[in-house]
């Protein structure tokens, strides 16, 4: 399995057995599985993105939107439920390069990728029951 390491963009290569065995970055040493959502920008999320063969689900959002400050807790929750999933957040105003690549219009938004590519996209607030439901619906709608 490749991981792409969220501190310095590094590929690594993990056996699949030993994902669950918190793998460290072989340039930095940075966790590479940790269990809640990485921080990205426009410098590293294209890397992370294509790089990461697990899938990949981005909440954009912004300090001064309400609906994303009452998610962030959700998002969080939930990546802590499913480490088969890479959750990242991106914040909309310092990466808007991101933002403008993947139109979007309003936070929080979420863009699930698999294999590098963005499968499903939600607008608006979710739980995390809800975040995770919809994710691997649309996973298992992907093939």
């Amino acid at each position: 399995m490749q991981l792409v390491c969220p501190a310095c963009a590094a590929k690594n290569r993990v056996p699949d057995a030993r994902l669950r065995d918190a793998p460290k970055c072989g340039k930095c040493g940075q966790a590479l599985m940790a269990a809640e959502p990485a921080t990205l920008n426009d410098a590293s999320l294209p890397a992370f993105i294509a790089g990461t063969q697990l899938p990949v689900l981005v909440d954009f959002w912004a300090t001064w939107c309400g609906p994303c400050q009452t998610m962030a807790p959700q998002f969080a929750a939930a990546a802590r439920q499913a480490p088969e999933i890479r959750f990242a957040k991106v914040d909309s105003d310092a990466a808007a390069q991101a933002s403008a690549h993947y139109a979007i219009r309003s936070i929080p938004t979420l863009l699930l990728f698999k294999d590098g590519r963005e499968i499903a996209r939600h607008s608006g607030a979710m739980p995390a029951t809800q975040i995770l439901a919809w994710a691997r619906a649309a996973l298992a709608g992907a093939g």
